[in-house]
This record gives structure tokens, sequence and C-alpha cells, in this order.
């Protein structure tokens, strides 16, 4: 297996290898970790008073509607267990989701699993799905979270480079990467951190390659209703052929600004899903019950609500990118999600964990230091991250701050 760099902080920075723990009582697989930036940068931005363009959370508030939904939940005692794999009820408002957005028929007694969020969703499928020494494909950039949770699975990652400006996969690369190995692909759309959405020709290509070769197609797709300049979000399950070799994983954080809800789910086939649930099981039991009550609201909002996030979030983005280019970054236009990838190479630093130290500690903006998106640090050593799911006060003091970086 391919070694990850660790001991990846901002304050001490130490992009050394390592293959065996720091201690007899430590792991190899957390050996091999590195500390999450993103977080980190959010505790940076706390500890130095900085605003928060880091992490990926909304500073504004979450629907009324959905709050209060929660509320009632909780004063009518939905507090003890749901079922493990979900409520019904809420299973069911997930099946009628996707049958309303996607013509997308899925069994909520067979096919659907609720977790503690998409993050427990992707690594309970890979612990159940992937055995050690299985080959999984991943996108770099890519968000934090797959590489650790490919290892902790036991797999060997085959990485595939997204290449900028419009951050899409050279065909001839990708079908390289697969082999007799292979038993899965990572994908995420929308995606973090470049922003790009994934066309039905590129997700064609790639479902192909997953029937030649007999592999699953694991999708993220938390980001699928923040989408820009008339992008359409495709589910690859709803795809010919992909049907039964697809799992989707999802929640309910970014759509409806509840990060902290911590509510997602995993559709599979199932076959699947049978694994899925032990896994989730034993992993945390179960997803909060009353916040699961809370999401029929959530998932039942009218087309307005979904309509009015995307051109929402497209004023911010809007918004956003001029901010960073009136001070000389050089910004990748995003056509989904909510972040900006930007280029630093015409400011004079080593590299991007200066600059985004200097940012939070002298400048008093946070941002993600984009090494923390590749398997090589210096691939991502030009690059950096700025969120921009913020009000637009917050936006305007980030935008007043930066200015002390424009160049002359």
């Amino acid at each position: 297996m391919e070694s990850c760099p660790v001991a990846y902080t901002i304050d001490g920075y130490n992009g050394g290898m390592t293959s065996a723990p720091v201690n007899r009582f430590q792991s190899f697989r957390v050996a091999e970790f590195k500390e999450s930036v993103i977080r980190e940068m959010t505790r940076l931005a706390i500890q130095h008073g900085a605003v928060n363009l880091a992490q990926g959370f909304p500073d504004f508030p979450a629907p009324a509607e959905i709050k209060q939904a929660a509320q009632e939940a909780i004063a009518a005692d939905v507090n003890q267990y749901a079922i493990t794999w979900g409520s019904k009820p809420f299973r069911e408002a997930l099946r009628d989701y996707y049958r309303r957005f996607y013509q997308l028929d899925i069994d909520p007694e067979r096919e659907i699993t609720v977790c503690c969020g998409s993050t427990e969703g992707m690594i309970a499928s890979l612990l159940a799905l992937l055995n050690a020494g299985d080959e999984v494909v991943l996108f770099e950039p890519f968000y934090e979270n797959y590489w650790p949770d490919s290892q902790l699975s036991g797999a060997v990652p085959r990485f595939v480079r997204l290449n900028p400006p419009d951050w899409t996969f050279d065909r001839a690369e990708l079908r390289a990467a697969f082999s007799e190995r292979t038993r899965a692909v990572i994908l995420n759309t929308p995606n973090n951190p470049t922003g790009h959405v994934f066309s039905q020709e590129e997700l064609a290509f790639l479902g192909d390659l997953c029937q030649e070769f007999d592999c699953l197609l694991i999708t993220d797709e938390i980001y699928e209703h923040i989408l820009f300049d008339t992008q359409r979000h495709v589910p690859p399950i709803t795809l010919p052929g992909l049907r039964d070799r697809c799992v989707l994983v999802n929640s309910l954080s970014k759509t409806f600004s509840v990060t902290g809800w911590r509510v997602g789910w995993v559709i599979a086939p199932p076959a699947l899903t049978g694994s899925i649930r032990k896994v989730h099981d034993f992993l945390t039991v179960g997803a909060a019950a009353p916040l699961q009550q809370a999401g029929i609201t959530a998932l039942n909002l009218p087309d307005a609500y979904f309509r009015e996030l995307a051109t929402t979030y497209e004023e911010k983005r809007n918004e956003t990118v001029a901010m960073l280019e009136s001070v000389g970054l050089r910004t990748y236009l995003p056509k989904g999600a909510y972040y900006v990838m930007c280029d630093i190479s015409p400011f004079d630093f080593p590299s991007d964990v200066a600059f985004a130290k200097h940012l939070v500690e002298e400048i008093g903006v946070a941002a993600v230091p984009g090494s923390s998106f590749f398997r090589d640090l210096a691939d991502g050593a030009h690059l950096i991250r700025f969120c921009f799911a913020k009000r637009k006060e917050t936006l305007d003091a980030a935008g007043e701050r930066l200015q002390k970086l424009r160049r002359g």
C-alpha cells in the first residue's frame, strides 16, 4: 500500500513519510494518517480571530421549517432509538425524494441505510464492500476523507488526476488505473474541492469501465443541488447498466444547511445493503431519531427552495471569485459545490501551507492549503481553497481583509 504523509499541520509542518506507529499502542492504520487540515484551519481561525472561509459549513441559519420540525419531534418524545437503518417514515421520504428529482425507484426496506452523515455512510460502505488488497480508484484532488477511508478498509488506492482548468480526467489515464484487482471507484459530483460537475458523457465512460472490470461505483452526491451556469446533476445510478453496481452516499448537511445534524444515507442494491447495514449497526447503531423526523420536512420542501438554493450560491460564487481575483489570485470557476480553488503562484510564498499560515495569522482569513487534497503534497503547493457558504457580511469582511494581499 502506498504510504500517506503524516504530521501535516500548519503549526509545525512535516512533509515526511512514515510506515510505523509512533508507539506500540498505535495502530498501523492511524500511523499513516494526517490530521484533517480542513478542521485544523477552523481551529486556527478561532485562535486568530480570522474569517473562516476554510471549512465547508454555512454561517447562516437553516430553513425555519426544518428547525421547527426538529423541535416538535423532540417535544413529541421522538428521542429513542429509531430502527438501526433508519426510521421507516424517513426512508419512505427518501424514496419519494429520489422519485421526485430523478425518477428513480428505490425500495426503502431493502436499499436505504440511514447513517450518521455521509462521512459514516462512506466508511461504512467501504468497510462492508472492500477486502484488504482490493484496489480503489480515487480522483485527485480528492476530498481528504477518501484516502483514510480506503486505508481503514485495507484497500490500495489508485489515483487519477483531474486536470485544470476544467478539472476533467484523461480517459487513457483513467482506463490505465483499472485492473482485475479494481473493486471500486469513489466519485464526488459536484466535486469538492474543484467544483467540477461530471457530465453524462464522463459518467457514461466511467460506468462502462466499471462494467468492463466488474467493480462498484461509490458516489458522494452531497452537493447535488448546488449547481451553477445551467449545470445538471446526473446520479450515476440512473445510467444504463449501473443500477446494480452503484452505491450512492448523501446527506441533509449541505442542501439544508444542517452540517451539525449528521443525518445521511446510503442507497445500494439489496445484495450490498445487507452488508452496509451490518457495518453501520456496529459503528454507530443509528442516526438521531428526532432529526430523521425533521428530515422528512426538509426532503418535502417545495421546488422553489432548491431553485433558490442554487441561485443564492451562484451569487455568492460570483462575489467570491471577483473578491479573490481583485487581490491577484487566479481562480478556477466552479460549476457546482461551494468552494473556489485558486492558484497562488503570483505570490512569493514557498508553499500553500506558508501562504495559508500567512492568511490566517496576518491577513485574518482562513483557507485550506491545496496540498491537503493530493497524495503528493508538492502537486498542490500552488493551490488554496476558499469556501463561500457564508453570509454576505462574512464574505464582505473577508474581502476587506484580503485587500492587504493586493499586489501593486
